[in-house]
């Protein structure tokens, strides 16, 4: 996967997120904050329409004090994190073996083809992107994908139909009320 090109879009960094990263490095010992890199990848994606710019990315290595490289390291390595603009609803179908032989791959295909769009691109009107993503860890109910926060499992073309309906509907739910 390779990292966007420098972009003029204005990285997002709130007071509050600033407070979080502060707090969240206040954890461990000079040198050491590192290890807040996942966490705050997350805080400042979510401030930042669910994507990461390289400019957002050099500003989390200037807070937490490494260098640009590690944290696009991090950030192209796990799928959570994006380094492009992606759709309202981000449809995650997990493309390992168990999906894979229970049809995955034929229903990102036939996702791809209803939305008009290729994996990895968002649709005209910003609701939605396909994305195929490692291990979920839900093998038994295969074929599935990951929206947000939720999983939606035993996946066929008619279910397919449906939550793409429900999402145009603003019927489902992509984060947790945790």
């Amino acid at each position: 996967m390779s990292l966007n090109v420098k972009t003029q879009q204005p990285v997002v960094i709130s007071e509050k997120t600033l407070a979080r990263v502060a707090e969240l490095k206040s954890r461990f010992p000079e040198g050491k904050h590192k290890s807040a890199l996942l966490t705050v990848l997350h805080e400042v994606q979510d401030e930042n329409n669910d994507w990461l710019t390289v400019d957002a990315m050099d500003k989390i290595a200037e807070l937490l004090n490494i260098k640009p490289i590690e944290v696009y390291e991090v950030a192209s390595f796990y799928s959570m994190y994006n380094q492009k603009p992606v759709g309202k609803y981000m449809f995650e179908f997990c493309r390992t073996s168990c999906c894979v032989t229970r049809g995955a791959e034929d229903l990102i295909e036939y996702t791809c083809n209803k939305l008009g769009v290729k994996e990895g691109e968002v649709t005209p009107d910003g609701l939605f992107s396909v994305k195929g993503v490692e291990c979920l860890g839900a093998c038994g109910y295969a074929p599935m994908l990951q929206l947000g926060d939720f999983y939606h499992e035993f996946l066929t073309p008619e279910k397919m139909d449906q939550l793409i309906e429900d999402c145009k509907a603003g019927k489902v739910e992509k984060l947790s009320k945790v």
